[in-house]
């Protein structure tokens, strides 16, 4: 890592911020909690909205791993990749898939095709390819979004694309990686 990974001794934080990481970590902080806690109001911001985004929202959650595992291969944050691919595969997703993914990240990303890939699943990862690439979205792609999910899963299948962007971002930034 770029930084010094955080201590208490090094930068004292509220025991009941580092207690509510470890509460999510199931008793681990990660490197990237390590990053963080050199922020309170940062830590307890991302702790809290991260949270949502990760357990709350009832959008598939397989389709939200894809998509995270998408912007990881994207922006090269190895450490986001290491994390979320047992994540998909947890969520019912599959190791042919993964693989899929791979390829379609060497050949064309914004227009997946892959016959390990379903449809959506297809879609799901041009949708977070564009997002990432170009910011902006194609309208045929949004509308082909639209015809397979509703309103509500839309935007929470954007929300985890667009917060994993960021999450990309502040790891490649700093130099976050993998935990031993």
């Amino acid at each position: 890592m770029r930084i010094p990974h955080w201590t208490p001794d090094l930068k004292a934080q509220p025991e009941e911020l580092v207690n509510a990481i470890l509460a999510r970590r199931a008793g681990n902080l990660l490197n990237l909690d390590r990053a963080l806690l050199w922020s309170e109001p940062l830590a307890r911001g991302w702790n809290v909205y991260l949270k949502a985004v990760r357990s709350e929202l009832p959008t598939s959650r397989k389709l939200r791993e894809l998509g995270i595992c998408t912007v990881a291969l994207l922006t090269g944050a190895h450490y986001e990749y290491h994390h979320h691919a047992p994540d998909f595969l947890a969520a019912g997703g599959t190791q042919d898939e993964l693989d899929a993914l791979s390829r379609v990240m060497a050949q064309n990303p914004r227009q997946a095709k892959d016959e390990a890939l379903g449809p959506v699943e297809q879609l799901v990862i041009s949708y977070a390819a564009q997002m990432t690439l170009d910011v902006k979205v194609d309208d045929a792609l949004f509308a082909a979004l639209k015809s397979h999910f509703n309103t509500t899963e839309i935007v929470e299948l954007t929300s985890a694309i667009a917060t994993y962007n960021m999450v990309a971002r502040f790891l490649v930034a700093l130099g976050v990686t993998p935990e031993n």
